[in-house]
């Protein structure tokens, strides 16, 4: 019989590409769904949170610049690797949210799915959301989409990694930066996916994965200056409206929370919903 201790895991936060713990020092305990001890997670700060919005935004000119397609192999390229952890997701999830082993599998396996669908769409979503507009004259008239910016992403908390998925995804395969906050109750699939998205291609401080509680992160994200989007879908009804008041100062995008299968065929919302239309109007020759 072995003595051996097994290593338990330090979770932190993914800011930046680094993984720093928070600056408060602060942590909690996360559960199973039978209440049994499964990991200390880091409890964000609003400092932590306001770091992770200049990690975004220093990261934005460089990911919104690249190519549509580039964007898609960095995608793709991180589902290759959540093929290769499939077993540690799973296990994770089946902890997190009570499932089996089949359930929390094919929760997992929907997921990779999800970001590979994602990863298709980085070269053609210009053809549905852009146009060559008919105009009465000698121009041209073109209508392109174009990044939001800094996305707060409120991560969903029933969800926690095939929601997860579905809201980072289409937030940034479009070119937006983000800055998640996982599930309060279930953070640990979203703090293992930055060690993911860390080692693969995906540029640092493109996703910041913050945990803690919602609402305190929620509060700052909002009502921040240079975050030019918010994703309310795991916010509560009343935090939600208090959210989007504070959403308001700086004439933010909002997406409204809504009860979400995320299993379902995502369509396009999300993906559009974080897109500018520039349009751009040139003369044609005589």
């Amino acid at each position: 019989m072995s003595d051996r201790l097994s290593v338990l895991k330090t979770y932190k936060l993914y800011v930046g590409g680094k993984f720093p713990r928070s600056e408060s020092g602060r942590v909690y305990e996360v559960t199973d769904a039978k209440g049994n001890w499964l990991a200390n997670a880091p409890l964000s700060s609003r400092k932590d949170a306001r770091d992770a919005v200049v990690a975004a935004r220093k990261a934005f000119g460089g990911w919104s610049g690249a190519t549509a397609y580039n964007r898609g192999q960095i995608l793709y390229r991180t589902a290759e690797m959540l093929e290769g952890r499939r077993d540690q997701f799973a296990a994770e999830v089946a902890d997190a949210e009570g499932l089996s082993k089949a359930k929390a599998a094919a929760q997992v396996d929907a997921a990779i799915d999800r970001w590979v669908w994602y990863a298709g769409w980085s070269d053609k979503v210009a053809q549905i959301a852009g146009s060559a507009n008919p105009v009465a004259g000698p121009y041209f008239n073109l209508s392109a989409p174009e990044p939001t910016g800094v996305v707060a992403v409120l991560a969903p908390q029933e969800s926690s990694f095939l929601g997860l998925v579905s809201v980072i995804a289409p937030a940034i395969v479009t070119g937006n930066t983000a800055v998640v906050v996982a599930s309060e109750q279930a953070p640990l699939p979203a703090l293992s996916l930055a060690e993911v998205l860390a080692t693969s291609d995906l540029p640092g401080g493109v996703v910041n994965l913050l945990s803690g509680r919602t609402a305190e992160l929620a509060a700052p994200l909002a009502a921040h200056q240079d975050v030019n989007a918010v994703d309310l879908t795991g916010a509560g009804a009343e935090l939600a409206v208090e959210l989007e008041t504070a959403a308001a100062d700086n004439l933010k995008r909002v997406l409204r929370p809504r009860a979400v299968d995320w299993t379902a065929d995502p369509g396009t919302e999300r993906l559009l919903a974080f897109l500018e239309t520039k349009t751009v109007w040139h003369p044609m020759g005589v």
